[in-house]
């Protein structure tokens, strides 16, 4: 049991969300907020200025009605802020946002090698150390004498006062980590980076207290903590690990999202590690406790959106599900595909061009189309894991009944399940305070009732062809 009530911020790429949970581990309330991007002088940075506002501004309605014990931020990979003398230097540099060439020519030349860190060569501004080497190009004088904070724990700083570093946003497809070794990589300790690292703290260690000033704003009290907080997928990871189908067990779990993460956990195949590929959006990253966890992604709910191109709202595949799941059959029946990669650079197919080869003209024949990628791209990814044992889907599109259901039929030596909740982030935030049981059982998932595998072989036979054309 939770010793009074607990606040998880989770700030996510798309949205920042808070919740309320009671000392029994129940959901009190729940807040979003869309995320923008932001402008800091001269680069695209997150919105962090906003996200602060919106925060206090939570916290204060959460805390005048809660005795509110603890505080535990959870974030997205790829970003990091740079202090100095306990004031915000760096706002972070956002993601998407897309380096100039010399800067990525420079960058690439002198990263380590993809067997090291398991970090692969990514799109845009996706590896952090990438980031880094640009900041040092723009701000050269903040990054020589900043320290580097993590996205969770930049939050944990905000509301604390504490600066410090958590190894499963280090771990993420950073290139400043070695997983294997637990240690920073060589890259790191050679442009200076490690050693202006903030220090390295256990994502369930506490911080400090709030700090007076948001105490006093919010009506926290005097004893409220602050925890040092992870990485969002890694959150979504102890929460399925608590399942009894899988404790103790390998399993894997895809987290779904803005992007879907396929996660081998608990395996000792050495193999699984050495075999991943780089050039497919395979990566190695670090749980809470610092051990590798084999992963493939892909970018599945921003791809939905540009599959979907919905006309008004977008659908609810849940609302929808009969409908959808006829649909789907009749797409499959006619040899209708949407073909990856609709968010180029990402995914295991991230230089084919993605499309139709014949576009449905109405929104909910694109959508189960869109359900019917998710399972083929997913099952792609898990392909590449090595993945056998069961399979745990969470996260907003677990409830796609269409993309549920046809990965089970794709996979029919696994146990596929569905986790029973939306909240598997901050409920697994929720276990580096007290070891809470799940809420609910998994739901095994049934197979498609028509038949699939046909329409996957060519769906796969194009998919490749592209692949090996580009």
């Amino acid at each position: 049991m939770l010793q009074g009530y607990t606040v998880v911020l989770d700030v996510g790429k798309s949205l920042a969300k808070m919740t309320l949970w009671s000392p029994d581990g129940r959901l009190i309330e729940r807040r979003t907020r869309k995320n923008s991007h932001g402008l800091s002088s001269n680069y695209l940075s997150l919105d962090y200025a906003g996200i602060a506002t919106w925060l206090i501004d939570v916290l204060a309605d959460y805390g005048r009605g809660h005795d509110i014990a603890a505080i535990i931020p959870v974030g997205h990979g790829a970003a990091a802020a740079v202090l100095a003398e306990d004031n915000l230097s760096l706002v972070p540099l956002d993601y998407e946002a897309e380096p100039p060439p010399h800067i990525r020519e420079s960058y690439l030349a002198e990263r380590d090698a993809f067997a090291l860190t398991g970090s692969p060569a990514l799109p845009g501004a996706l590896n952090l150390g990438l980031q880094l080497h640009w900041l040092e190009t723009l701000a050269p004088e903040k990054m020589l004498k900043g320290r580097i904070v993590t996205w969770p724990q930049v939050w944990a700083w905000y509301l604390s006062g504490v600066a410090a570093t958590e190894v499963t946003s280090l771990g993420c497809h950073t290139d400043l980590w070695l997983p294997g070794e637990g240690r920073p990589s060589p890259l790191a300790v050679r442009r200076g980076w490690a050693e202006r690292f903030a220090p390295l703290r256990r994502a369930d260690e506490r911080l400090g207290r709030v700090k007076a000033e948001w105490r006093r704003a919010c009506a926290l009290p005097d004893d409220c903590m602050i925890l040092c907080g992870l990485h969002d997928s890694n959150a979504a990871l102890l929460a399925t690990r608590r399942y009894a189908e899988v404790t103790g067990c390998e399993c894997s779990v895809i987290s779904t999202g803005t992007w879907f993460i396929a996660m081998r956990a608990g395996t000792s195949d050495t193999a699984a590690l050495s075999s991943l590929r780089e050039d497919r959006d395979c990566l190695i990253n670090v749980d809470a406790f610092g051990a590798p966890v084999p992963s493939a992604r892909f970018m599945g709910g921003r791809e939905v959106e540009i599959i979907e191109q919905p006309e008004g709202a977008r659908i609810d595949p849940a609302a929808c599900e009969t409908e959808l799941l006829a649909l789907a059959a009749e797409l499959v029946g006619n040899g209708v595909f949407a073909l990856p990669t609709f968010q180029p650079n990402v995914g295991p197919y991230p230089h084919n061009s993605g499309g139709w080869n014949r576009r449905p003209g109405d929104q909910k024949r694109r959508r189960a189309g869109a359900g019917l990628y998710l399972a083929l791209m997913t099952d792609a990814a898990l392909g590449q894991l090595g993945s056998q044992n069961a399979l745990i889907l969470e996260g907003r599109f677990a409830g796609d009944a269409v993309f549920a259901r046809t990965l089970a039929a794709l996979r029919p030596h696994q146990r596929v399940y569905l986790a029973p909740m939306q909240d598997n982030v901050p409920l697994g935030a929720l276990q580096l305070i007290s070891p809470l049981p799940p809420q609910g059982a998994l739901k095994p998932v049934e197979p498609l009732d028509f038949d699939v595998l046909s329409y996957a072989t060519e769906w796969r036979r194009i998919a490749e062809a592209g692949r090996n054309a580009a």
